[in-house]
């Protein structure tokens, strides 16, 4: 299915947050998702059903100043 990543439209297999995550090769626990502008808890990232055409924001904290 087509959805976009980051601004960026991809065709991916995953069908939830988590198969995601591990489709793109996201590790660890230090980010946030929202999908269609909604953030997720990451209580729902396994529950959470993606369809074609979803827009997902993947957040990774930066350190800086």
């Amino acid at each position: 299915m087509r959805v976009t990543v980051n601004g960026e439209e991809r065709e991916i297999i995953s069908a939830s947050v988590n198969a995601l995550l591990s489709e793109l090769d996201y590790e660890g626990t230090h980010f946030a998702i929202a999908v269609n502008y909604d953030v997720l808890p990451k209580s729902r990232w396994s529950e959470t059903v993606l369809k074609s055409g979803d827009e997902i924001e993947i957040i990774t904290p930066r350190q800086g100043g």
